[in-house]
């Protein structure tokens, strides 16, 4: 293998560590899955997918990054993971060519999971598992399609907001829907908050999705046409603060983008970060002393 592009051991059989044991009478096989996923917003999903009936065979991430000041290459949370179940790794610099879909089809799975892999996955390996490929998008599609459903939600002051399992086509979160689960948004709700609920709500319905699929209970349908939105990548340049916005909508950003990017003010020609802000009702009269 080059560079970054590797691939582990597995066990063959079953899931790791696990003996091949006669089949039943009766008995309804469960599926061979693809898992593809690389942060850690993933790992419910595979812990989820491993604990099930399923089988992962084959588990497809990002190539290893530096990481700190001294650039140590490290990988991502899915393939340490992985490594600890003992199961295939597989971590290709690109997903272009015919040998990928190849790759893919050997494998031998029936379907793919896709969980916050971080790439737009072609056509041709997209058709190269007969069910297709599962994504777990943290949203209610078609809002909030795109690379940062969770942040934007908050921004955008929702209310309520929740996880949609699809089929993925060659758009941007665009395919077919085939289950949904809607959960409430605390006020003071941050990014960091919000996403290990959804990761959570997101593994077990991912499990549901393909329990469904198996037995042949699932009626994909279009996206509707009304309450389409679409959310950026999350850059640096969001972090610094414009005091020309409304109250709610600079409370709503730092809720947004807790951890990343934050908020920031320059007071002073000094750097400020912003840890806090409150919407309230009166402003207070301004004749206070510091601390009350």
């Amino acid at each position: 293998m080059r560079g970054s592009e590797r691939t582990t051991g597995h066990f063959p059989a079953g899931k790791p560590g696990s003996l091949s044991l006669p089949v039943p009478p009766g008995y309804h096989q469960q599926m061979k899955v693809i898992f593809f996923g690389t942060p850690e917003f993933a790992l419910p999903c595979l812990d989820r997918l491993i604990e099930s009936d399923h089988q992962v065979v084959l588990v497809v991430s990002r190539p290893d990054k530096p990481v700190g000041r001294k650039k140590v290459m490290t990988p991502p949370p899915v393939v340490e993971a992985s490594l600890a179940h003992g199961l295939e790794v597989w971590q290709p610099k690109s997903l272009k060519g015919q040998s990928v879909a190849a790759r893919l089809r050997e494998s031998g799975a029936e379907v793919a999971a896709v969980v916050a892999y971080g790439r737009i996955i072609p056509l041709d390996c997209l058709n190269a598992v007969p069910r297709g490929m599962v994504n777990v998008h943290p949203s209610l599609l078609p809002r909030h399609r795109g690379p940062s459903p969770i942040q934007w939600a908050l921004v955008c002051g929702d209310r309520r907001t929740g996880v949609s399992t699809m089929l993925l086509d060659e758009g941007q979160d665009t395919g077919p829907i085939l289950l949904q689960e809607t959960v409430e948004i605390d006020p003071r709700e941050t990014a960091e908050d919000l996403s290990p609920r959804l990761a959570a709500i997101g593994a077990r319905l991912l499990v549901r999705t393909l329990d469904e699929m198996e037995k042949g209970d699932l009626k994909p349908r279009t996206q509707p046409t009304d309450g389409i939105s679409e959310t950026p990548m999350l850059r640096r340049e969001f972090a610094k603060i414009d005091w020309s916005r409304p109250a709610r909508q600079l409370a709503n950003r730092l809720r947004g983008f807790t951890p990343w990017p934050g908020l920031f003010t320059i007071f002073r020609q000094d750097r400020l970060k912003i840890f806090g802000l409150e919407v309230v009702d009166k402003p207070p009269p301004g004749s206070e002393k510091p601390g009350e």
